[in-house]
């Protein structure tokens, strides 16, 4: 394996002649698509990974100063990509891997044909005339909890992002996957995660693009997803039943469902 595809445990399955590229949010890794991308391998090359500091990857292969933006992050997707000779495939990222499809779809031309962006906020703090559905203070007092307390913030933070009380188990798998992240990089991807402002990249999006939006999600709400929707140029946007902002795992089979639409 070459050291781009073991720096960021990839794994393909399937058989398509396109790739179909699956991309994790903060604190999670690849195991989040084991509902989803199953149901592509008939028709598609499926190719998972985690990011760098994320599940399985090359932790020594973390640099503070490469992964303070999200280019960092979307350099290593066309660096995978490149490797194995995408052309035309299909991204689908969750959460802060949208802009992430964003970036890396305009760094490389040609390589994704179609986005697929689930749960994605281009900036999670208000501005004058957006309303990314936090405040600059709120933002900067979440981030000094995960800071001085990060297994404290993922018990506390986990169950509300992935909503679905009356599932716990979904919330406690979620816990699970923020505490086995390493601390010091939790709160570096969390700083830029949560601080980013990719608004203008969404009018750039050269690609179909379909939104998921979950009908009830704390983190990005109708309201950004309706921005996203309304800023790229060739999109549309579904909006699932399912609740919280991890539908790959409170209800795969409707995301599924909403995909096939669309690739």
């Amino acid at each position: 394996m070459s050291k781009v595809l073991e720096r960021n445990n990839v794994h393909i399955q399937g058989a398509g002649a396109k790739a179909m590229m699956f991309a994790h949010g903060f604190g999670c890794d690849q195991n989040m698509w084991r509902f989803v991308a199953p149901a592509f391998e008939a028709d598609f090359r499926t190719v998972l990974f985690d990011h760098v500091g994320a599940g399985g990857s090359d932790l020594s292969a973390y640099d503070r100063a490469k992964y303070s933006s999200l280019e960092g992050y979307a350099t290593d997707v066309v660096e995978i990509a490149r490797e194995l000779e995408f052309s035309d495939a299909v991204f689908v990222g969750h959460s802060v891997s949208s802009m992430i499809g964003v970036i890396a779809a305009e760094k490389a031309p040609g390589m994704f044909g179609k986005l697929v962006l689930i749960g994605p906020s281009p900036r999670y703090i208000d501005d004058a005339g957006y309303t990314g559905g936090f405040s600059a203070k709120q933002i900067e007092e979440l981030l000094e909890f995960l800071e001085s307390n990060h297994m404290g913030w993922s018990a506390q933070m986990a169950p509300m992002i992935m909503g679905n009380p009356d599932r716990p188990e979904l919330g406690e798998e979620l816990t699970n996957s923020f505490c086995r992240t390493d601390p010091d990089i939790a709160k570096a991807f969390a700083r830029v995660t949560f601080t980013s402002d990719n608004r203008e990249d969404l009018a750039r999006v050269a690609v179909p693009t379909l939104v998921l939006q979950c009908s009830e999600d704390i983190i990005a709400s109708q309201d950004v997803g309706d921005f996203v929707n309304r800023t790229i140029p060739n999109s549309r946007m579904i909006v699932l039943k399912a609740t919280g902002h991890c539908p790959n795992l409170s209800a795969p089979e409707e995301v599924v469902s909403a995909m096939r639409t669309f690739v």
